[in-house]
């Protein structure tokens, strides 16, 4: 694929950074090198092929990362890519500290994209778990049961927000703070909404 052009709309991204900016422009030079096209997601640089989310480029206190959407998918060879938590199953982080190791690695980002692009042409998709292989914590399951139209309620949410949901009152250690995340938003879950919505 051919080089692709700079989206003047994600210009301000790149303007506005100030702890990776150098590592920010090797990176969306390598970006679209690739051909991708540029996009602004999620206030984040995404590059896209055929509307699809392949890379998108963020920075956090530590390190700047381009995350592969079908990570889980690629080849790694080299041992670059991570996993952020557990509970994340398709994407995976390729993380950076200096642009002096983004340059040294500029071949390797390169051949990973150009797998990323193979991937999402192929129509690969990562096999995700259900929403029912996903523990139901008891406090959770003994809402259900003093109060069925929550159950009710919840069951006819999205997957996705099911899942949310189960990960947030499940992350928690204590059950008292277990019960109480599910008091708090069991509004919201009566209103058919998701734990961000």
């Amino acid at each position: 694929m051919a080089a692709s052009a700079p989206n003047p709309k994600v210009d301000w991204y790149f303007e506005k950074a100030t702890r990776w900016a150098a590592e920010f422009a090797k990176l969306r030079e390598l970006a679209l090198r690739s051909g991708l096209t540029e996009e602004l997601k999620w206030g984040h640089p995404c590059y896209t092929l055929g509307g699809k989310n392949v890379v998108l480029m963020h920075g956090f206190k530590e390190y700047c990362a381009l995350l592969f959407h079908k990570g889980a998918l690629l080849e790694d060879e080299e041992g670059l890519l991570v996993q952020q938590t557990e509970n994340v199953q398709s994407a995976r982080q390729m993380r950076f500290t200096s642009l002096a190791e983004i340059t040294k690695r500029a071949r390797v980002v390169s051949r990973y994209v150009a797998r990323a692009i193979e991937v999402e042409k192929s129509g690969l998709q990562v096999k995700r778990k259900e929403t029912t292989d996903f523990d139901v914590p008891a406090e959770l399951a003994a809402a259900f049961k003093a109060t069925p139209p929550l159950k009710k309620a919840f069951f006819a949410l999205t997957p996705g927000r099911q899942r949310a949901y189960l990960l947030h009152f499940g992350s928690a250690k204590q059950s008292a703070t277990r019960a109480a995340r599910v008091e708090k938003h069991r509004a919201r879950i009566m209103d058919g909404k998701g734990i961000d919505d």
